[in-house]
């Protein structure tokens, strides 16, 4: 009998589903407790949806449903006690709507996931009949599963601005509407019109959060990233919360203590109010896969803000030096409450955690640049059509998305090297470790590298696809010399996939593999209607697309 069965990354087991234990590192009872938390979710953001219409629901509930999907996301959470208690709590705000849903005589539809009820002792009993293979049907089954990992990935776009204080009413609508369809309809054509739907909202999604990011922040402008150390303790950030780097930033100024980032938190270094901290050091390390080394040689310990934490093994040196905040967690390692309203989170624990550490071990030096989001390539904009109207630049291609640990993802590495020199890679995601330390050199000035930032910086990279479309006087974006070479692995992925499918953006190349959750007539509608592909070899692609 299979222990569990989750699907949702890249490197599932087989391409077909992790069925003993995650790739991940997840265990079977964190897979059971976290089906329980997406049908008690689901349940809630059904209820909310018949109150919102009702002009009754409540910030927190929406916010709620954020934290619980987010805590789902591939590389998140692997502390089960945590996540028991959000479903607890998820029941709990459920229930109490139900309630409220009574006392203002708003009837509320008779599904499962509304009456759903169970204590942590029923867990494994119950997953088994709401988890992804209760749905028998593999055509229903992957469109509900594509549209839950679309909200997965929104979910922590919209955790993210609503920690700069951004939110926005439609996307929580959005996402309630899309939980109704998952639990009340069959209807193939139906699932099909409410994944692209989750692709919009994933536009808007992207969008708020780029305006929190960029109002809070000011516009990424084009800088170099030191990738050596100094010979402080030091505190090393990773995931992709840029509040939780101010507001440890504003807590180690003349502590003696640096600051560096990790992976996905490489592009806050683009962000010009991040420039006044003098013990902001520079980047340590590359993509989140590779961190079981790098963190060794640290020396300091880690804040994770987010996903991308692969669980310490039992003899790692560092496996005491780990914390986690937001929705993040892992067993022992101590977590950061919410910051209280109008204020900070008390970072002080990791940073006196910190002197007692040793400097850095420098594994590398030089420097990295980016900080070509949409407003600076924009401001950019005659260089760059100058370029490809005399034929200096004759293809952008998008490499854009995540990286993991697949042997086959070499292959972004050779395509990149084999790149013709009049190309220009527009990158985003941490795909980018696997060329961003290349000698690819430059354009008349231009970068043949420009990285926008994080996974929900793609947004920059529509926005600059858009104004090229423009710029060239062109009425479709599928007309611009743009390939799409799209790299996969978790759930914020997904989003910006269904967001450019939204957009009408067709001819995306998704690797290294399609998604498992993928049925075979799913991706012939896909294929159908938006021509999306797989990847090959290096060069049969680089002869079928660049050529």
């Amino acid at each position: 009998m299979e222990k569990m069965f989750c699907f949702q990354c890249q490197e599932t087991a087989g391409n077909k589903g992790c069925t003993v234990r995650g790739v991940c590192g997840k265990e079977p009872q964190t897979s059971t407790i976290m089906d329980v938390l997406m049908y008690a979710t689901r349940g809630l953001g059904v209820v909310n949806k018949f109150l919102r219409e009702k002009n009754l629901a409540k910030p927190e509930y929406n916010h709620a449903i954020l934290d619980a999907l987010f805590a789902t996301i591939t590389n998140a959470n692997f502390d089960d006690a945590a996540l028991t208690k959000k479903v607890e709590g998820v029941l709990k705000l459920k229930k109490d709507l139900v309630e409220v849903a009574k006392q203002n005589g708003i009837t509320l539809p008779n599904i499962d996931e509304i009456s759903f009820d169970v204590k942590p002792e029923e867990f494994d009993t119950v997953a088994i009949k709401i988890g992804v293979l209760a749905e028998a049907n593999e055509d229903i089954r992957s469109l509900k599963q594509l549209m839950v990992y679309g909200l997965k990935g929104l979910a922590a776009y919209a955790e993210h601005a609503l920690n700069l204080g951004f939110e926005q009413e439609e996307i929580y609508k959005d996402m309630e509407d899309a939980f109704y369809l998952i639990a009340t309809s069959n209807d193939i054509n139906a699932l099909v019109s409410g994944v692209l739907a989750v692709g919009n909202s994933g536009v808007k999604g992207m969008a708020l959060l780029d305006k929190a990011n960029t109002t809070t922040y000011g516009n990424p402008e084009i800088t170099k990233v030191n990738l050596g150390v100094r010979n402080n303790p030091a505190i090393l950030v990773s995931g992709h919360d840029l509040r939780d780097l101010e507001d440890l930033l504003e807590q180690t100024k003349g502590t003696g203590v640096d600051v560096y980032t990790h992976s996905e938190m490489l592009p806050a270094h683009y962000y010009p109010s991040f420039k006044k901290y003098d013990n902001f050091v520079g980047n340590y390390g590359n993509a989140w896969w590779k961190q079981k080394e790098e963190f060794s040689t640290f020396n300091g310990p880690i804040l994770f803000t987010t996903n991308c934490i692969v669980p310490p093994a039992k003899d790692a040196n560092y496996k005491d030096r780990i914390y986690t905040t937001n929705s993040a967690g892992l067993p022992g390692a101590y977590h950061f409450p919410e910051r209280p309203k109008g204020g900070r989170k008390d970072f002080s624990k990791i940073i006196e955690h910190a002197k007692t550490c040793q400097a850095p071990t420098q594994i590398e030096n030089g420097t990295l640049v980016g900080g070509f989001a949409h407003n600076q390539v924009i401001a950019l904009a005659d260089k760059v059509i100058d370029a490809v109207k005399q034929g200096a630049i004759k293809k952008f291609v998008v490499m854009a998305g995540c990286d993991g640990r697949m042997k086959g993802r070499d292959y972004y590495t050779e395509f990149a090297k084999q790149l013709p020199n009049d190309t220009v890679i527009l990158t985003a995601g941490c795909a980018k470790y696997r060329y961003n330390k290349l000698p690819l050199g430059d354009i008349g000035g231009i970068p043949r590298v420009l990285d926008a930032g994080q996974c929900n910086d793609s947004y920059s990279l529509v926005v600059i696809a858009l104004a090229l479309k423009e710029a060239f006087g062109l009425d479709d974006v599928n007309k611009l010399p743009i390939v799409y070479n799209i790299a996969w692995y978790e759930q914020k992925a997904v989003i910006v996939l269904l967001a450019l499918l939204s957009l009408g953006v067709k001819n995306i190349h998704l690797g290294p593999t399609l998604p498992a959750f993928l049925s075979p007539n799913v991706v012939n509608v896909l294929v159908e209607n938006f021509n999306i592909g797989g990847i090959s070899t290096v060069e049969e692609d680089m002869k079928n697309w660049i050529a």
